[in-house]
């Protein structure tokens, strides 16, 4: 017996190593290779709770991992970029959506004899890795990586079913089994078991190949889902840990209705059992007879469905309920929280699905571009007038650009160690120059303010004309910033002559302007203490230009030029 025990405990390890790497590499590669759908799906959300569900349930069946569509809506939320209500609905379409790796897993069980489905998609492995060894396009070997996933998805299945065969035919395994016949003993120890895994995809996996090897029946397979359904949500809970209210509120949500809908099932059962005699699995044997793995993967699918359906016109009030367990925090001064802020849409939560993370560096990054350009926009009014008042909210816009600036780098890198697209990675790359090039704005604008200051300190200031021809420079570098920011937002290169346009009007404006002062101060309109500070105002502006230029013209190193503007996400 003591060597049976081992052989199958090392057979049922290795199954489990095998599809957890599996679900693994089936994550990665989709997100890679469906990663713009991906984002294409969640920028559709709207305020209808149905709409949420579905693309919840899409987006979870497109990366086969509910947790990473949690953990994403968690960080969502985090950001601010979705409101509560929009993360419930999303949340709910998720639960749906892994459903669908049971039901792969329960096909992975049929067949026998000459025509056995394990062996027939577990050939997928290797074909996956040949297509990895000997493929030079990028999305090739990502698709290889994907039929490798697929394919080790059914070898670690065979493996576990293996594992599950063997120790079904030791009597003391059965008889122990057997003992573990209270519902609530087997919700709670799927629950834990889930939390251990953080993953209820594989707990599913070796539930339904447990029950198809003849070591649980049918119902203790069901409750043992049912507890899956609640140890899932650990993951959401870690992810939710320092982030905002509303991310907490997010994960408390995931909590709630996955309880809520255990509850209901648990409530229901003794009354069909006590009234009729039937259980959960003498019902399912009649509406799916034949195989037990399809009638737990059905079971799995029917229990999210329902509790959807019921859960789904009650979330406004369940949204609420998060909103007074966990209230909202005491608001700060508008000013100190900009200071406490530090990033507004990159995560850790985002590292688990690279596509998103992308996109909420581009986000980041348009950012922090905002406030350079709110404080050139400051510097710029505080030497027109003279008024030093804003120096306290320039200061703090300042470091909060030195901020991003190290974080986006760290995080950048992190990103770049993972397994995504060429033209993420791409894009990426340029992110380390497009940060420097907005740290520099900031720089810029400094001296600018710093000019303000000795201007006010000496008792002098611009004259009207001067001050004329830097509101006509200034307008143009705004100008030149919007256009940038739509290329930048969107992969729009259509618009880059625009962007170069503007460039141009600022540099001969900058040569004009030059000219202008020198005239200006021959005549003695102005001093030469002032035209020094004027010269290395509009200097300092004109390479502010350049640096907002750089930006625009740093997206020709990763987007088509004929590529469609990106659509906008969450308006």
């Amino acid at each position: 017996m003591a060597e049976t025990v081992i052989i199958g405990l090392l057979k049922l390890l290795g199954g489990l190593g095998v599809f957890l790497t599996s679900m693994k590499l089936l994550t990665s590669n989709v997100e890679s290779l469906a990663g713009e759908k991906i984002k294409g799906l969640f920028s559709k959300i709207s305020k209808s709770k149905l709409a949420g569900v579905g693309i919840g349930t899409a987006a979870t069946a497109i990366i086969q991992s509910s947790g990473a569509i949690t953990v994403m809506v968690i960080g969502f939320v985090n950001s601010g970029l979705m409101s509560l209500t929009q993360a419930a609905t999303i949340i709910y379409g998720a639960n749906i959506g892994t459903t669908i790796t049971a039901q792969i897993v329960a096909l992975g069980t049929l067949g026998s004899g000459s025509f056995d489905l394990n062996l027939l998609f577990g050939s997928l492995a290797g074909i996956g890795a040949l297509i990895i060894l000997f493929a030079k396009k990028d999305w090739v070997k990502k698709a290889g990586g994907l039929t490798a996933g697929f394919g080790m998805l059914f070898v670690g299945l065979s493996l576990m079913s293996t594992a599950m065969s063997d120790f079904a035919k030791l009597p003391e395994v059965i008889d122990f089994l057997s003992k573990i016949q209270n519902p609530v003993l087997l919700v709670f120890v799927g629950a834990l078991l889930t939390a251990i895994l953080q993953s209820s995809s594989a707990m599913t996996g070796l539930i339904i190949t447990m029950c198809f090897g003849g070591l649980l029946s049918l119902d203790q397979g069901i409750f043992l889902t049912f507890g899956s359904n609640i140890g899932t949500c650990v993951v959401a809970l870690i992810a939710a840990i320092g982030s905002q209210v509303n991310a907490k509120r997010a994960a408390l949500i995931h909590l709630i209705f996955n309880i809520a809908g255990v509850i209901v099932f648990m409530l229901i059962y003794p009354i069909i059992f006590y009234t009729s005699g039937v259980t959960y699995g003498m019902l399912l044997e009649k509406m799916f007879p034949g195989v037990i793995s399809t009638q737990l993967a059905m079971m799995h699918t029917l229990f999210n469905l329902i509790s959807v359906i019921l859960v789904l016109p009650f979330s406004d009030l369940l949204v609420k309920l998060t909103e007074k367990i966990i209230p909202e925090k005491k608001a700060k001064d508008t000013a100190v929280v900009l200071a406490d802020k530090g990033v507004n849409f990159i995560a850790e939560q985002f590292l688990s699905t690279p596509p998103i993370a992308v996109a909420q560096v581009k986000k980041e990054v348009v950012y922090m571009l905002k406030l350079a350009m709110d404080n050139f926009d400051l510097a710029v009014n505080a030497v027109k007038t003279l008024n030093l008042n804003d120096r306290k909210e320039f200061d703090k816009r300042e470091k909060c650009i030195d901020f991003l600036n190290k974080e986006l780098t760290k995080y950048t890198t992190k990103l770049l160690n993972l397994n995504i697209s060429e033209t993420d990675r791409k894009f990426l790359g340029s992110v380390y120059h497009t940060i420097t090039d907005i740290e520099r704005i900031g720089d810029y604008a400094e001296n600018i303010f710093e000019y303000a200051e000795e201007l006010k300190k000496e008792g002098k200031s611009f004259s009207a004309s001067a001050c004329d021809e830097i509101d006509k420079l200034s307008d143009n570098i705004k100008s030149l910033y919007d256009i940038t920011l739509r290329i930048f937002s969107n992969n729009n290169l259509l618009l880059l002559p625009d962007a170069s346009s503007y460039e141009q009007a600022v540099d001969t404006l900058k040569e004009d302007i030059s000219q202008n002062h020198i005239k200006r101060m021959a005549s003695g309109e102005c001093s030469a203490e002032t035209g020094a500070l004027f010269l290395g105002l509009i200097t300092g502006a004109e390479r502010i230009a350049d640096h907002i230029y750089n930006i625009a013209e740093s997206v020709k190193s990763y987007a088509n030029r004929n590529i469609r503007p990106a659509a906008k996400m969450f308006k």
